[in-house]
């Protein structure tokens, strides 16, 4: 369904572009009247209702399958891409019961009343 979807997006977005680049600007007609020549095939109005329609519908084709594959994605399942790999856990061995304790010798004064004693400045 999903496939079918983005194939009909993809045609339609590809449509909407030549449709509407088939079409004139609003400022198109102000040449016409300076000399240029005029479209009589399709009437004074030219292709424009037409076109208007169209493209009119076009875009709503688009829309549809634009909110379509949203509400798709939005609700696609949160499995993960990894679900069928192997799981590996490390294993830490356990410390051997004979074993001391790790002991982290500190610094020591070099005498007693060194450091028991204040600095005097």
């Amino acid at each position: 369904m999903t496939t079918l979807l983005i194939i009909i997006h993809v045609l339609v977005a590809l449509f909407l572009i030549g449709i509407v680049l088939l079409q004139h600007g609003k400022g198109a007609d102000i040449g016409a009247t300076f000399g240029g020549s005029s479209q009589s095939l399709f009437g004074t109005e030219g292709p424009v209702p037409l076109l208007n329609k169209i493209t009119t519908f076009a875009a709503i084709v688009f829309m549809g399958t634009s909110i379509s594959l949203a509400y798709i994605s939005a609700n696609k399942s949160t499995g993960t891409v990894m679900s069928d790999a192997p799981v590996q856990q490390a294993t830490v061995p356990a410390p051997a019961a004979d074993t001391a304790p790790i002991t982290i010798p500190m610094p020591a004064a070099e005498s007693a009343e060194q450091a028991e004693a204040p600095k005097a400045e």
